[in-house]
């Protein structure tokens, strides 16, 4: 008899961690591909189901690749390897990958995406920033001293993945701020929590010029300030806590398993031209 782990029993785990019960209602998660009887002897974490990452998953010997964002959101008609999604699904089945998402079920987890970035901040004690189909989405916190903006955003900077873009900031570089919000990913749409909640600057990503220039322009230059960390970069520093939190749930069974966290670089960005670093309003 084998002593491997089953995909079904690495699962188990899995699903306690982010119950997928608790993701949102539009949302879709779970195993995408695989077979829950096939042996799983090593892990790979990624947040995006690329191509390059398949093919790092497979050339590092995964059964399993663990990530954030879905592979299939939106229906699709074919998975012909004439498309993307199709050839990415082809990959798994053909490397015998298993695939499985947990997406907003992980924002929400004690041990998911908003937490991790809530750490990264350098908060401790946290609280939801806001409840969303009954569950906690995002965070608010309190760092233990004010610090300025830019001091703030030069300190996040280091504890995420570097990117082409770095961070983006909306507010007088010398401003205080201590009560901070956080949303992991795309988080345009809270802003009336975050005005709620107090926060003087709230870190999330994807901000787009017209609800950034509203909000500002509802602070008349106060708080909340404004921090777009990257969509990939905001997200990326869960998989470590996810790894972690994956093995203390196999318990005594985490010697059977390998894990391996992707190094692919998934934000799309490569590089840009003219940016002004000053701070310049």
């Amino acid at each position: 008899m084998s002593d491997d782990l089953t995909l079904r029993e690495v699962l188990e785990v899995v699903e306690r961690l982010y119950p997928p019960s608790t993701a949102q209602s539009w949302d879709r998660v779970g195993l995408v591909t695989g077979d829950p009887d096939q042996p799983v002897r090593r892990i790979h974490l990624a947040v995006d189901p690329t191509l390059a990452v398949v093919e790092e998953a497979r050339e590092l010997g995964a059964d399993l690749l663990l990530t954030h964002h879905p592979l299939l959101l939106r229906g699709v008609h074919a998975v012909a390897t004439t498309t993307a999604k199709g050839a990415t699904v082809t990959h798994l089945v053909v490397g015998d990958v298993a695939l499985y998402v947990a997406h907003t079920n992980a924002d929400v987890a004690a041990e998911g995406v908003c937490e991790a970035l809530a750490e990264a901040c350098g908060l401790g004690v946290t609280q939801p920033l806001t409840v969303a189909e009954d569950q906690p989405l995002g965070r608010v916190g309190d760092l233990p001293e004010a610090v300025s903006l830019r001091a703030f955003v030069e300190g996040l900077a280091a504890h995420l993945p570097r990117t082409a873009t770095g961070l983006r900031a909306a507010g007088p570089p010398e401003a205080p701020v201590q009560r901070v919000a956080v949303l992991g990913g795309a988080g345009d749409d809270l802003f009336d929590a975050v005005r709620a909640s107090g926060a003087d600057v709230y870190v999330t990503a994807d901000l787009r010029h017209h609800p950034v220039l509203e909000a500002r322009e509802e602070a008349r230059g106060g708080p909340p300030f404004l921090v777009d960390a990257g969509h990939w970069a905001s997200e990326q520093v869960w998989l470590a806590r996810a790894e972690k939190a994956l093995l203390a749930g196999l318990g005594d069974h985490a010697a059977r398993v390998g894990t391996h966290i992707s190094t692919v670089r998934t934000d799309p960005w490569t590089f840009v031209v003219g940016a002004d670093p000053g701070g310049s309003p």
